[in-house]
């Protein structure tokens, strides 16, 4: 049972039971489940787009879905940048998902990995997730480490845990920037009736992570700002949720974009890529990967100009 907070007031019932089960089940699922009677609001049958009050109650039965699988493909696409026996550094293109979970009906990179590294499925903790120690949002572009080994995997992630990973990003926000460069900290959480939304709050409480995003304008526009980004942590949705409580949120993100942003022009997907990767390898060598900017996310810069 589930009782409705005063946050979640006026909220959907569909919307609210996707952000309570943390993504686990699709909104369809939860729609049907709803229609059937599977799910009651203070012990009453109801529909999808019920909006919920304060204190109500939400049961359920125990709901279920189609469990999310690998499978090898040979038509996903992505950038070999450089491979050993320990690890690949690739680039992602935009949107490609990283690995299956609940809910993805498609190809992933997972699939095309263990296409051409049927090894890789001995290697991690998650045998949805064979290699993978970090990972981009789906409309994200840009590079990313799979360790090919456990040995490496288990480096890698401490090495991840413990913030040794530079990450850097190329990112172009809506507005005027105030500052040349700064920092921001604002703990993350998932945001409450916002499915994949995650919210950033002023304060750490029991349900926040710390955050930590550095960044420095590149080239202000008269609209937008170009910025270089680099990360300490790698939470969810960071540097999206970010930029968003600065108000300045990315350009063609439309998870984060208010409703009433004067900045029309879309470039067709998210302006956020990874340019610059270093990891030190096992043996104790620092290795550096940079890549420039994709072909349509310059482009679009160039229409700005």
């Amino acid at each position: 049972m589930i009782t409705v907070p005063t946050a979640a007031s006026g909220i959907r019932l569909d919307k609210f039971l996707v952000s309570e089960l943390g993504g686990q089940l699709t909104r369809r699922t939860i729609q049907t489940a709803i229609k059937t009677g599977v799910v009651l609001v203070n012990g009453h049958q109801t529909t999808p787009h019920h909006f919920l009050k304060t204190n109500d109650t939400v049961t359920m039965t125990a709901l279920a879905q189609p469990q999310p699988q690998i499978q090898a493909n040979s038509l996903v696409v992505f950038k070999l940048i450089a491979e050993n026996a320990d690890y690949i550094v690739l680039d992602k293109p935009a949107g490609l998902i990283v690995h299956p979970a609940p809910g993805v009906h498609e190809p992933t990179l997972v699939d095309g990995l263990i296409e051409r590294y049927p090894e890789l499925k001995a290697v991690g903790e998650d045998p949805l997730r064979p290699g993978i120690v970090h990972r981009l949002d789906r409309e994200v572009s840009g590079l990313m480490v799979v360790a090919r080994t456990q040995p490496m995997f288990a480096h890698l992630k401490a090495a991840f845990a413990a913030r040794q990973v530079d990450k850097r990003y190329i990112a172009l926000v809506v507005g005027k920037m105030s500052k040349p460069d700064g920092t921001i900290t604002f703990p993350l959480s998932r945001a409450h009736g916002r499915h994949g939304r995650m919210a950033a709050r002023p304060t750490a409480a029991n349900d926040t992570r710390d955050a930590i995003t550095h960044y420095a304008v590149q080239k202000q526009y008269q609209q937008v700002a170009l910025l270089d980004i680099a990360i300490e942590t790698g939470r969810t949705h960071q540097i999206r949720a970010h930029l968003a409580a600065l108000d300045h949120p990315i350009v063609g993100d439309r998870l984060y974009r208010p409703k009433s942003l004067a900045f029309k022009a879309n470039p067709g997907r998210i302006f956020l890529h990874a340019s610059s990767l270093s990891f030190t390898d096992q043996a104790g060598v620092r290795h550096a990967f940079e890549r420039e900017l994709p072909a349509e996310l310059t482009a679009f810069l160039a229409t700005l100009r």
